[in-house]
């Protein structure tokens, strides 16, 4: 592939499969500044490997792989940093308006609680919730089908008491 291919093909992946970037990047910043910037690191990256990819695994697959990698990578350096300085904004933001709907808050509170979780567990969640199966999750994040299953489940329990605590 010459350069001009190499662009296209790039710019092919990213518009085909954007959803992906913008998922992850939403679950790992709660910052609009932040989620751009990581983003474009996403980018950078799958840009630099894109030469390595091969059929073996699916498109999405490889493209989950790279963005939660990024992800946790850029999270950890930002939490380091967020950590020291805290805006009111950002406080503000986890308030619930009046004037949503309580599937709104729900949903709202669900990812605000997958926020708070470890970026390991976060990540396999952003996977569960896109519906992907055990063996793909399993896949893109180097585990076993079983630990998968495991996880997953005491994630849900550790959600399902968060959400019962709020209505104690």
């Amino acid at each position: 592939m010459n350069e001009k291919e190499q662009r296209q093909h790039f710019r092919n992946i990213i518009e085909r499969h954007k959803g992906i970037l913008f998922k992850v990047a939403r679950a790992y910043c709660p910052n609009e500044v932040d989620r751009q910037d990581l983003i474009q690191e996403m980018m950078i990256q799958i840009w630099q490997s894109i030469h390595r990819y091969n059929n073996q695994n699916s498109i999405s697959t490889w493209l989950y792989r790279i963005s939660l990698n990024v992800a946790i990578s850029f999270y950890r350096k930002t939490t380091i940093r967020s950590n020291k300085h805290t805006t009111l904004n950002e406080q503000t933001e986890q308030i619930p308006t009046e004037d949503k709907t309580t599937s709104e808050r729900q949903l709202n509170l669900l990812e605000q609680f997958i926020s708070e979780l470890k970026e390991f567990d976060k990540a396999l969640m952003i996977l569960y919730l896109e519906d992907k199966s055990h063996a793909e999750i399993a896949e893109i994040l180097g585990m076993s089908v079983s630990n998968v299953g495991t996880k997953i489940g005491r994630i849900k329990d550790k959600l399902k008491t968060r959400f019962s605590q709020l209505k104690s």
